[in-house]
C-alpha cells in the first residue's frame, strides 16, 4: 500500500521519535512511504534544498498517488492540516493520531468527514496498533 505519512515540521520535532516509528513499522509491513524522510532527525536540513513551491508541487502529487493518509497531529502544523484535507477533498482514508492530552485543533478532532478517523494514544507502544487497525480494512487498496 502507498501510505503517505504527514507530521509537523516548522511547527516543532519533539515527536520525531514517534514519526520514526511510525514510519519504520510502515516500512517493515511492506507499506511504501513516500514521506519516510520527514521521519529523519536532519529532515529541516533536507527540505531547506528545495524550494516551496517544489516541496508543493511534490507532496501533492504524493498525496494524490497515495492509498491512504496517516498524520501524527499532536504537534499543531498548518501544513499537515492542508495535506489532511486535500486528502479528504480526494476521498483518501485518513488517519490522524495523537497523544492524549496533547491539544488537537477542534477542525481535526471535530471532524467527522467520511474516511476521516481520529485517535489518540497514552503511549507510544499504542500509536502503532492504531495504525495498523486503520490500515486492515483498507488492506485490498
Amino acid at each position: 500500500m502507498n501510505v503517505y505519512f504527514s507530521c509537523s515540521l516548522t511547527g516543532g520535532r519533539q515527536d520525531q521519535r514517534i514519526y520514526g516509528q511510525i514510519v519504520d513499522h510502515l516500512v517493515a509491513l511492506g507499506h511504501t512511504v513516500p514521506t519516510a524522510h520527514l521521519a529523519s532527525p536532519d529532515i529541516m536540513k533536507l527540505e531547506r534544498i528545495e524550494e516551496p513551491h517544489q516541496i508543493y508541487q511534490r507532496d501533492i502529487a504524493w498525496i494524490r498517488a497515495c492509498d491512504v493518509l496517516i498524520a501524527e497531529v499532536s504537534t499543531p502544523s498548518h501544513g499537515v492540516g492542508y495535506e489532511v484535507a486535500f486528502a479528504l477533498g480526494l476521498g483518501k482514508p485518513v488517519l490522524c493520531c495523537y497523544l492524549d492530552g496533547a491539544a488537537v485543533s477542534k477542525m481535526i478532532t471535530g471532524n467527522d468527514s467520511p474516511g476521516m478517523v481520529v485517535r489518540a494514544y497514552r503511549a507510544e507502544s499504542e500509536v502503532l496498533k492504531l495504525v495498523d487497525d486503520f490500515l486492515e480494512p483498507t488492506a485490498d487498496l
